[in-house]
């Protein structure tokens, strides 16, 4: 799936000025990463458990 394909959408806590904001976009397999202030750049891909991981660590802290 292209990068253009993808529902890309950030935190709701971002800031209008859209600096130092990840986006994400869902698939079927993976949640994909990408830096908002280039989305130019190649984004990454993690499986769901381990996003689910990810965010329950971060949310701890």
């Amino acid at each position: 799936m292209s990068t253009t394909e993808l529902a890309w959408y950030k935190s709701s806590y971002s800031g209008s000025q859209g600096d130092s904001c990840v986006e994400v976009a869902l698939t079927g397999q993976a949640v994909c990463v990408r830096d908002s202030k280039d989305v130019t750049r190649p984004h990454f891909a993690v499986a769901h458990e381990g996003w689910e991981r990810f965010v329950g660590f971060v949310a701890e802290v």
